[in-house]
């Protein structure tokens, strides 16, 4: 019987593309990396400016399906600012942005950090799954974190309606909790969808093109499939830049050329031998790894993850990332 993996492996088109892959789906990740080397498919850039740089001028060299995997949402996040720069310079998306303000999930809080009053943020909205009668909050509602009271442990929520809910945190739960934040978007953009919507029709980590932006703030946009869709950003607001795209968002995906970026000063658990399978296996054509030391990023592709149990890495307000030990089913 065929498993997923295998099947996967042999969608890539590539031959030599191909063998790499198959090397890292058997755990041979120095042998993999040391072909890719063969194949000149790794770039070696110290300077992280001028890395990024050339990942984001490679990409605008050959827009049409290529897409970028870098393993940490804030070298994601670098990268999608040089494409759009490189982008608007060549022309290639409308001269102007739009302001949206979209949501952010706010990994630095933890399953057990969502219980307490004083891990929230006045502004942090909080989607409720399951909702709660007794507080009269819906199923599927949001709501804007209006006043936090550590001591008793209260918070008090703007609900979309305009009432306001408090309710002590440790008594709900499927919340999830995100951070408002302003992201520039023009006509052309490639956009990636970071939550299903099932009134749009569209599943976490789809991708779309934006075709038009009125002044109120609705958009139209052509999936990757050819859909069309139009939406109010006011009101489906789980979306960002969607050139780049960490490794654990680029699971699913497929593209013909897949750009890697693999800065080795990352944390160990966000570089290893997963990241190499899946971010290589997105090819079906071509794929180029840029990082900042060849030699040691072969060594980091060859490290595992546990089964038990292993580190989840969350990013702190401040862009830095801490480890965060939780269990794993094996």
């Amino acid at each position: 019987m065929r498993t997923a993996k295998l099947d996967e492996i042999v969608r890539q088109k590539d031959p030599a593309l191909k063998s790499a892959v198959e090397l890292l789906a058997k755990g041979q990740s120095s042998a993999a990396f040391d072909l890719l080397r063969q194949q000149d498919r790794v770039q070696e850039i110290p300077q992280r400016e001028e890395r990024i740089r050339a990942v984001a001028h490679s990409y605008a060299d050959s827009p049409l399906n290529t897409l970028i995997v870098s393993p940490d949402n804030a070298s994601r996040r670098e990268l999608n600012l040089a494409v759009r720069e490189e982008l608007k310079e060549r022309g290639s998306l409308a001269p102007n942005d739009h302001s949206i303000r979209v949501l952010v999930p706010r990994q630095d809080m933890t399953g057990a950090d969502r219980a307490w009053a004083n891990h929230y943020e006045v502004g942090n909205v909080a989607r409720y799954a399951r909702g709660s009668k007794g507080s009269g909050i819906e199923a599927g509602s949001y709501g804007t974190v209006a006043a936090t009271n550590p001591n008793a442990n209260l918070l008090s929520v703007e609900m979309q309606s305009g009432k306001l809910a408090t309710y002590d945190p440790r008594r709900l739960i499927g919340v999830s909790v995100y951070r408002q934040v302003a992201r520039d978007f023009s006509v052309g953009d490639r956009i990636q969808f970071t939550a299903p919507d099932k009134q749009l029709g569209v599943a976490n980590r789809d991708l779309a093109v934006i075709q038009s932006i009125t002044p109120e703030g609705r958009i139209a946009a052509r999936l990757e499939g050819g859909r069309q869709i139009e939406f109010s950003a006011a009101e489906h607001r789980h979306f960002d830049h969607g050139y780049a795209v960490t490794s654990h968002s680029a699971q699913g995906l497929t593209s013909e050329r897949v750009l890697i970026h693999a800065d080795t000063g990352v944390h160990p658990e966000l570089l290893n031998s997963r990241f190499g399978y899946v971010s290589v296996s997105r090819a079906s054509h071509e794929a180029t790894v840029f990082t900042d030391d060849a030699a040691k990023l072969s060594g980091q592709l060859g490290t595992e993850v546990g089964k038990s149990s292993a580190l989840e890495l969350v990013q702190t307000p401040t862009g830095k990332s801490k480890p965060q030990e939780i269990r794993r089913a094996s």
